[in-house]
């Protein structure tokens, strides 16, 4: 697969290298994996909550806590997908350049 190229995007023009799609992968994964254990926490949090439980309302702190912090971790998951998406963008359109005249698009300031 290493090698391989996707052009599933737009009008086909796009292609992305499978390393660069592997590595989206690996990021989706990480993404749904850590949603996965979000709506567990959530499901506990919400259980705790209508059992009014002195000790379960007091682990809600520290399970919201990990909420938090999931959800900077998906963030910063998604910041990154973003930022190698563009740069895979821009070095695939780069390596069209084949002589012919390019119809780049400027990018918005």
């Amino acid at each position: 697969m290493e090698g391989d190229t996707f052009s599933g995007l737009g009008n086909g023009s796009t292609q992305i290298d499978g390393k660069v799609f592997q590595t989206f992968q690996k990021s989706f994964v990480q993404v749904q994996n850590i949603l996965d254990q979000n709506r567990l926490l959530i499901n506990e949090i919400k259980q705790n909550h209508e059992s009014k439980i002195p000790d379960n309302l007091s682990r809600n702190v520290g399970l919201i806590r990990e909420l938090n912090n999931n959800i900077r971790r998906v963030v910063d998951l998604y910041a990154d997908l973003s930022c190698s998406f563009t740069k895979s963008v821009d070095a695939s359109s780069e390596g069209d350049s084949s002589g012919k005249a390019s119809h780049k698009r400027s990018k918005p300031l």
